[in-house]
């Protein structure tokens, strides 16, 4: 039995190419926000860090209600290094709608998760979205799409999936090019026709398998899933069958569902809603929720592995405590297992000395927003330079992680890159030139990749663009040189001065202006050398009461350069952390006292 009243769809694309803002349109549209009601832009990105970088982090679920019909949408993430989140979400749909720029065409993230989608056989929409940019060419765009699909071993039905163009900014969907752009009723009128209802069984016994989790204060997880079979209710009993530990019997505390963009509690639910249950302290993502012992569990999708892990470390420099509220190793650790809780490609285990924590994820930016999240919290902490997780091979063999590499770059800036990507030890599979562009398409191990991002922003003036996909686990690429300059190193604590810094400068770029408080071992700028280099940036000029003419200079420092967490942690060495804190970032060695620094230097060069 299908219920015919209840479309679930997932809208995925490459970063930027507005499903957060198509989202937006359709619940406006839909009839979600009254006419009158302030709503913020983008008001699905709930996390302030979302509104800042224009990305989707986590993804979300939404609903409304077209023609007596109940849409149910979710947002997806389009980095990669948010892949997980995207992987276990199309689980709980039936469809999705596949977001292309009709300037940019396909991108690296784009073939990620459409790769994904088809792998589940899911229904496929295509939207050629931001069909007001003068740039727009559909039409190569369309064929792009079709390649693509392709290139992917797409079945002949996906292969001729329904194609759409419009503008989730403007508000408009329309079938054929030449069609008035109206509003989205095309769009929801699509997704009636071409989405098919959930296929469920609601004869069958209830089970469901947790494709995402959310979390409360109140009632701590909150396992959220398509169901499939049955029908339940509140304060019914259920079981929990884990991946390897015994099942666990528990009740139905709280039972929710999805209207506009918000759960509310609701009493009972059938098969094809989306759902959330809240009643299993230890539940987690894969797992299946039944009724009685007969019942097996369903299966689950393997997520990508964690291909990078840092350092997190209680913050023990001079100044600790005083911009955050939670210090301690205890407030650390459950912070981290809590992020685990919802994040699926996260991984979290207690390192050696227990103050410190190494946690696993899938990119620099993921750990990035992790940080980032937990300072606002109030967290102060250090982290380490990322490292790529080695695996052992059946011959014994150490194994690293490889990516596929994706570039789009100036023609000015081709002989430098390919230079870096050969000492990066990346290959290059296919090149093509395009109007003053050109196309790279590589394989690099990921620890090929650490800093790279900055590396091409500077290289080409912030025009290259650069994504990425994890590939396998192969043999070792052998040593990629990392950073091949020094850094400045505070050798005094107190506050900078202009003084001290005008004579610094000459010697690197500086991270810090006057007025500043450092602290001895702190690094407060990046040599211009190889190597090294002790200054005192708190030195002040000797007064004296003889003046001499011409002996005083006007001094004319340059801007100091500003730490971004992704820019810090793309920066620091295998000998430094960077520490974080509510107020400020900073990069300092992890051997504060400069003649226990230089005994650790001689003892690893014996």
């Amino acid at each position: 039995m299908n219920p015919p009243s209840i479309r679930n769809i997932g809208i995925i694309a490459h970063v930027d190419h507005g499903k957060t803002t198509l989202v937006d349109a359709m619940l406006h549209q839909g009839g979600v926000f009254r006419d009158n009601q302030d709503i913020a832009d983008r008001a699905m990105d709930s996390m302030d860090l979302e509104r800042e970088k224009g990305i989707t982090i986590k993804a979300k679920n939404a609903s409304l209600v077209w023609q007596g019909t109940k849409i149910n949408i979710v947002d997806t993430p389009g980095h990669a290094d948010f892949g997980g989140e995207v992987e276990r979400i199309l689980k709980m749909v039936d469809g999705v709608i596949l977001l292309v720029d009709a300037s940019d065409g396909p991108q690296a993230q784009t073939r990620f998760v459409l790769r994904k989608a088809l792998e589940q056989n899911l229904k496929l929409m295509v939207l050629v979205n931001k069909m007001d940019r003068p740039t727009a060419d559909p039409l190569k765009v369309h064929d792009q799409v079709l390649d693509l699909l392709l290139e992917l071993d797409a079945t002949e039905e996906q292969f001729h999936a329904q194609f759409l163009y419009g503008s989730a900014l403007g508000g408009y969907v329309v079938h054929e090019l030449e069609d008035p752009r109206e509003n989205l009723n095309p769009l929801f009128n699509a997704i009636l026709e071409h989405i098919p209802s959930p296929e469920t069984d609601i004869t069958a016994t209830f089970r469901m398998l947790v494709s995402n989790l959310d979390w409360n204060p109140y009632v701590g997880r909150i396992a959220i899933g398509c169901m499939r079979e049955g029908s339940i209710r509140k304060g019914e009993q259920i079981r929990r069958l884990p991946h390897e530990t015994v099942p666990e019997n528990g009740a139905v505390m709280k039972l929710y569902g999805f209207t506009g963009m918000g759960l509310h509690e609701i009493e009972e639910a059938q098969a094809g809603e989306i759902v959330g249950i809240a009643g299993f302290e230890d539940v987690y993502i894969g797992e299946t929720l039944c009724k009685n012992e007969e019942q097996t569990a369903l299966p689950h999708t393997a997520i990508d592995p964690p291909t990078l892990q840092m350092q997190f470390c209680v913050n023990d420099g001079p100044f600790t405590g005083k911009e955050g509220k939670f210090l301690t190793s205890r407030h650390l650790r459950e912070r981290l297992i809590r992020e685990t809780y919802t994040n699926v490609s996260m991984n979290v285990r207690d390192a050696e000395g227990g103050a410190s924590f190494i946690v696993q994820a899938r990119g620099e930016l993921q750990i990035a927003v992790l940080m980032e999240t937990m300072r606002r919290e109030g967290f102060e902490m250090l982290v380490s330079r990322p490292e790529v997780i080695i695996k052992i091979g059946d011959g014994g063999e150490k194994l690293e992680p490889y990516e596929d590499v994706w570039l789009d770059i100036p023609e000015s800036a081709l002989g430098d890159l390919m230079q870096s990507l050969a000492s990066r030890k990346g290959q290059i599979t296919h090149m093509e030139h395009q109007n003053g562009r050109v196309l790279l398409e590589a394989t690099c191990p990921t620890r090929g990749l650490i800093g790279i991002d900055g590396y091409l922003t500077n290289l080409t003036s912030g025009e290259g663009v650069l994504s990425h996909m994890f590939k396998e686990y192969a043999p070792m690429a052998g040593d990629i040189p990392s950073r091949s300059t020094g850094a400045l190193v505070a050798a005094a604590q107190g506050t900078a001065t202009a003084y001290a810094l005008d004579t610094i400068q000459e010697r690197g770029r500086l991270f810090i202006g006057p007025g500043e408080d450092v602290y001895d071992g702190m690094v407060i700028g990046e040599s211009s050398r190889p190597g090294d280099l002790p200054v005192n940036p708190c030195r002040a000029k000797q007064m004296t009461n003889v003046r001499a003419s011409g002996t005083d200079k006007a001094i004319m420092l340059e801007p100091p350069t500003t730490l971004t967490l992704e820019k810090a942690i793309e920066f620091i060495s295998d000998d430094e952390f960077v520490e974080a804190t509510p107020k400020n970032l900073r990069i300092r060695k992890k051997i504060l006292d400069p003649n226990l620094r230089k005994r650790q230097t001689r003892a690893s060069k014996k």
